[in-house]
């Protein structure tokens, strides 16, 4: 039985591979010769090529079949630039990002081949380095923090990055706060905010080995392992500490209420019943007393002793 020849539907064409024949027509009417392989045009030739191309772009009406071949032909012949730029920026990401790195560089070339100006008979590379590095310096402030920080302290740290390297040269010792400030016209609380910025640059992973006095990593231990944490009881030790200096500025009937009522947690009724008043003064001298006790335990110490000697019947 034959076999069906496929389909359109099964076999689309993808709109975004320009066709060679297409291309050919279109350097045709460009006035340009049709470059087939224009990544592998050596850099002498390109530069002089460019120029050609970029003086027939700045005639061609942008949207037309000839813009886009000598634009596209001006971004595969300078594309050596870019690979140029990248070799500066690989010790700072691994090898799976070198290929971001390229695509975030070509953008800054495409930016540079859209604003460049042949007329200025300037070299096109001048314009375009800056663009290009400029876009991949973007990237790296923008992607490889591990915490996101507002871009003036991320500025901030590495003006105070280079500064520490221009002093430690200078004093011959790490240079303080107040020095940084100073040299950087700053203060020291913006010195510090810089400072603690900066740890959100990297992050560490708490399941990596934890080392302990600098001697190598810990047999079984990782840093989750070893970090301290908030102690839950650690509040209710202070409090009580604060607590206790007021109590014993109370009267007994007063140390005795509060015994009753979170001590032995009997109610209010109850308590008036015990000291021969009514469940309404009961509830008025807690409310009082117990608002008493919370602002000065808020105060410093010698607010909370001379607010302790008020005496019991400005309380009642």
């Amino acid at each position: 039985m034959p076999v069906p020849a496929p389909s359109v539907r099964t076999a689309p064409r993808t709109a975004a591979v320009p066709q060679p024949r297409r291309s050919s027509e279109a350097a045709r009417i460009a006035g340009l010769p049709r470059i087939e392989e224009p990544r592998e045009v050596g850099p002498a030739d390109a530069r002089e090529l460019s120029k050609v191309f970029f003086r027939r772009l700045r005639e061609l009406n942008e949207g037309t079949p000839e813009y886009q071949y000598v634009r596209n032909t001006l971004i595969e012949m300078n594309a050596s630039l870019v690979q140029y730029a990248v070799r500066r920026f690989r010790s700072r990401g691994d090898g799976g990002d070198i290929e971001d790195i390229v695509q975030v560089g070509t953008i800054g070339l495409i930016k540079a081949i859209d604003r460049f100006d042949p007329a200025r008979e300037n070299e096109f590379s001048t314009l375009a380095m800056p663009y290009i590095t400029g876009e991949i310096k973007r990237h790296f402030r923008d992607t490889s923090w591990a915490v996101r920080v507002p871009r003036r302290l991320q500025e901030l740290r590495i003006d105070i990055a280079k500064a520490k390297e221009e002093l430690t040269a200078a004093l011959d010792r790490s240079p303080t706060v107040a020095d940084l400030g100073s040299h950087l016209g700053l203060t020291d609380e913006e010195v510090i905010e810089g400072l603690v910025a900066a740890n959100g640059h990297t992050s560490g992973s708490l399941d990596a080995p934890h080392a302990e006095h600098g001697d190598g990593p810990t047999e079984g231990h990782t840093l989750a392992d070893v970090m301290g944490e908030e102690e839950p009881a650690m509040e209710l030790v202070e409090d009580i500490q604060t607590l206790a200096p007021l109590l014993e500025q109370l009267t007994d009937r007063e140390r005795r209420m509060l015994q009753m009522r979170f001590g032995d947690e009997l109610t209010q009724s109850q308590i008036g019943a015990a000291l021969g008043i009514s469940q309404m003064q009961v509830s008025r001298l807690l409310t009082r007393l117990l608002a008493h006790l919370r602002t000065s335990m808020l105060e410093d110490r010698t607010d909370a002793a001379r607010t302790a000697s008020v005496s019991t019947a400005d309380r009642a």
